[in-house]
């Protein structure tokens, strides 16, 4: 079976949480008989054609964008070709330009989409966007949810609710990734151990200002309260370095965007991940599963999105009020006053993991719904 995946940005250009999950996906589906193909747009696509370990991925030129949808003339055509190899096309949501794509091209083929997050920062262009959005969802063989809880609370799924379909995210199967020793020293040698941790794209959804104030309120306290190091870049570093300097703290780490290797050494190296999201643009949080697979505890925020699903308070990590400093330090402060809370949630995590969110049960889904799709737009029982 040959399935496209549709989304605006892939390795090797960006590293973020959804790029990750299409990989996921792609490379559990592989030993299920699924052959993966991305289509993607990159500002600069030299080359066109990358073949990665779990899919191909074809690159069209990004010439511009707007509100975070990235735009190309070329882009239409190329689905269009690209659909006619497939026998399932799997859109990523949200990207605008291929709701207009698919409704231009009609492909033969069955199409679903995982939805991924509510558009809501782009507001006032929801009012001529929404009809085309809910006309291409309308379309669409099958609506993927990651949480139960994101299609209960999103108005946009519960619209097409009779065609949803829960599928979580999940990350590779066995062990925890080891880093190789010479990168954790290296590491060490760079942001010592015992830090809390958050990793991805610097946007305007993941909290980390709420995080920064945090970590002034606790600059008053005795000792100073704990490290944190901020791994990922993103449109808001810019902004997040100001209020840093400007509030004198010592305490915080940038390192920007970081490889696989290394982020596998801060894992080892971390006390536990902390995601200060505040918006429901968080849908679920990948970063959370990465802890959770390396058996760390995890703080996070109550959005009544898949966030909670994937860290239960007091069994996996603790859950705080969205935009609320104070909380956010009380959390980090515990974890690190009381190490033996942190082991038996990062044991938590870690056991939780095991139960609902790895790679192949993730991979499991999404076949036997391609499969279903298939069978279903020939006529045949599934």
């Amino acid at each position: 079976m040959r399935v496209l995946h549709v989304f605006k940005t892939y390795f090797p250009e960006t590293q973020g949480g959804l790029e990750e999950v299409i990989r996921q996906i792609c490379r559990h589906t592989r030993p299920l008989g699924v052959e993966s193909r991305v289509l993607t747009l990159a500002r600069r696509p030299d080359p066109a054609c990358i073949p990665l370990p779990e899919a191909t991925v074809y690159r069209h030129r990004r010439w511009a964008g707007i509100a975070s949808c990235g735009l190309s003339p070329v882009f239409i055509a190329g689905l269009r070709r690209h659909a006619a190899w497939a026998d399932v096309i799997h859109y990523h949501f949200p990207w605008p330009l291929a709701d207009l794509a698919h409704l231009i091209n009609a492909p033969a083929a069955p199409a679903l989409i995982t939805y991924h997050a509510d558009i809501l920062r782009q507001s006032p262009l929801m009012v001529p966007y929404r009809p085309v959005m809910h006309r291409f969802l309308s379309r669409l063989d099958a609506i993927v949810a990651t949480s139960g809880a994101y299609a209960r609370s999103s108005p946009v799924l519960r619209r097409h609710a009779g065609r949803v379909h829960i599928i979580p995210i999940g990350l590779d199967d066995g062990p925890a990734p080891v880093p190789d020793p010479h990168r954790l020293q290296a590491m060490r040698e760079r942001v010592g151990e015992g830090f809390f941790l958050f990793v991805g794209v610097l946007r305007y959804y993941k909290g980390l200002h709420i995080l920064l104030e945090a970590l002034r309120q606790m600059a008053r306290t005795p000792g100073g309260g704990p490290r944190v190091v901020i791994a990922g870049s993103g449109p808001m570093a810019p902004v997040l370095h100001r209020q840093a300097r400007d509030l004198g703290l010592d305490r915080v780490e940038f390192l920007g965007q970081v490889s696989d290797a290394d982020k596998t050494a801060l894992l080892q190296l971390s006390r536990g991940i902390i995601f200060p999201s505040h918006l429901r643009a968080e849908a679920f949080g990948v970063t959370l599963l990465e802890g959770a697979r390396q058996g760390r505890p995890l703080i996070s925020t109550e959005l009544g999105t898949g966030t909670s699903f994937v860290n239960a308070h007091g069994e996996s990590g603790l859950v705080v009020p969205p935009e609320d400093p104070a909380a956010l330090a009380a959390a980090m402060q515990r974890l690190q006053d009381d190490p033996r809370l942190a082991q038996r949630l990062g044991l938590g995590a870690r056991a939780r993991y095991e139960r609902l969110f790895t790679g192949p049960r993730m991979a499991r889904g999404y076949a036997h719904l391609y499969r279903r799709l298939c069978a279903a737009r020939r006529g045949e029982e599934p």
